[in-house]
């Protein structure tokens, strides 16, 4: 869709604005108005109110969106910004209801954190009942998402309580799995083509750990959580993973750890050996994750396992003893149905895990999906399983503690992590609400420095083995803007 923007440059705003109604569209930015269905978007300014009007044309029909800010709010650029963002995105989304584009559930809400809007109504003093129809009446959102919403914010709120400005959460990324999935846009190759690969980055991902202690002794923080994924970290041996314990355990003060947690997502990874190694060195929760427990999907999108491996695994781990176990699922799978997806539902609450996450399928450009022949379930369907989900699991004890949402979901709906009382996973909810810094290591690793207030700064290690492997020095280098990030904010601070 052509989208023209005037006296304004919310770019980013219209874009995603128009990705959540018209999901199947790309903008275009013409250099002077043509025929055809488009969007005019105009900020207008007067006395009292900064307006925004959405002219938009499509399939020969035409409506008028308008969404005001107060001048009076306008109080410094940041404040500008955000809010004349948000009146573009309402003024583009009142036009499309008058189109008869089907509200989403979301309303007019397009960001990743939806809980943070909730968060803020919670801190300003509003009871449950306020924020709901504070967070509803701006955004339009369900009732039902909006209900979401309010618990997850909650389990936010009791998270940060327990936090102090020292504390930070430690990430280690193993870019390596048996074989790549259908859906999947992580950082992950196939030990099938890559095998050579995993002892050299193994033994670069041990520098790396080295320059980041070095870095968190420095800065004198406190390191809460630990948290490898990937990939599937239980791609390495036991002896592999003995041995990166061993260094964590030396270079790391294990005294304020609340959590270590695995990624053993593929049952084709799980051996006795390897949960023994982990629970030696005090892993406490592991993620055994089927995504569906329909064969013929599990085929479908890649996975070289059955259901059946996957209740397997999970006896196995019971057997070793120790650990919570997560469980992720997916709906809207390619080839997978309503009736499929809730059989998968009910098979899972039957093996009773501790947590239980339940993504959106997300057709991201680094999947495979669009080679993939099987049919994708309709925006109707995946509601309908995300419903059934939601009554099961809540009426089976689970509660949500943690969301988000990605880009190009089916249906603009969310992922959903839901826990048995007791088991949240911290580092989960601090990487999702930015609660804390996440210092991560490994191929493709995202750091994530936040300061109070809010600002934050991001690293990336390089994605791929070869990559990180040839960088190594480089990125060990660079861990000093761990020490600088801090005493900067220190100063910051006293000021």
């Amino acid at each position: 869709m052509k989208l023209y923007l005037v006296n304004h440059d919310q770019r980013y705003a219209a874009e995603q604005m128009l990705l959540t109604l018209f999901p199947e569209e790309r903008p275009e930015y013409p250099d002077a108005p043509t025929d055809g269905d488009c969007a005019v978007l105009t900020l207008s300014r007067g006395a009292q109110n900064a307006t925004v009007t959405c002219r938009l044309r499509r399939d020969g029909k035409t409506a008028l969106g308008r969404a005001a800010v107060p001048i009076a709010a306008l109080t410094d650029d940041q404040t500008e910004g955000r809010l004349i963002s948000r009146a573009v995105k309402r003024a583009f989304y009142h036009a499309a209801l008058q189109l008869g584009v089907k509200k989403p559930v979301w309303g007019a809400l397009t960001g990743v954190r939806p809980g943070k809007l909730m968060e803020k109504l919670l801190l300003e003093g509003c009871t449950d009942a306020q924020a709901l129809r504070r967070f509803r009446g701006e955004f339009d959102v369900s009732s039902e998402r909006a209900a979401l919403c309010l618990e997850t914010a909650h389990a936010t709120l009791a998270a940060a309580e327990t936090l102090s400005e020292k504390d930070v959460c430690l990430y280690i990324g193993i870019p390596f799995c048996p074989t790549r999935c259908a859906y999947c846009s992580f950082v992950s190759q196939s030990v099938e083509k890559s095998m050579k690969l995993i002892q050299p980055f193994f033994d670069a991902l041990l520098r790396e750990v080295e320059a980041t202690a070095q870095a968190v002794q420095e800065a004198g923080l406190r390191c809460v959580s630990l948290y490898l994924g990937g990939g599937t970290p239980t791609t390495l041996s036991a002896q592999q993973l003995d041995a990166l314990f061993q260094k964590l355990e030396e270079r790391f003060s294990g005294a304020d750890l609340r959590e270590i947690t695995v990624e053993a997502g593929r049952p084709d990874t799980i051996t006795e050996d390897k949960l023994r190694v982990l629970r030696r060195h005090n892993v406490g929760r592991i993620s055994v994750n089927p995504q569906t427990m329909d064969d013929r999907v599990l085929d479908v999108i890649g996975r070289r396992h059955s259901a059946q491996d996957i209740v397997d695994a999970l006896a196995l781990t019971r057997e070793v003893g120790g650990f919570a176990v997560n469980m992720d699922l997916i709906a809207g799978l390619p080839g997978d149905t309503t009736e499929g997806f809730c059989r998968t539902i009910d098979r899972v609450l039957e093996l009773c895990p501790e947590n239980i996450t339940v993504h959106t399928l997300s057709r991201k450009r680094g999947s495979s999906l669009s080679e993939n022949e099987a049919p994708l379930p309709s925006a109707e369907d995946v509601s309908a399983m995300l419903d059934y989900a939601a009554e099961k699991l809540a009426g089976a004890g689970y509660a949500p503690y943690y969301l988000y949402r990605q880009k190009f979901m089916s249906g603009g709906f969310e992922n959903v992590g839901w826990t048995k009382p007791g088991f949240e996973n911290l580092y989960n909810i601090c990487i999702m609400e930015e609660l804390c810094s996440i210092l991560a290591m490994g191929g493709g690793a995202s750091t994530k420095l936040v300061a109070p207030g809010g600002r934050i700064r991001r690293s990336f290690d390089p994605k791929y083995p070869k990559e990180y492997i040839e960088n190594i020095d480089r990125i060990c280098a660079e861990k000093s803007a761990i020490c600088d990030w801090f005493s900067s904010t220190q100063e910051g601070a006293a000021t």
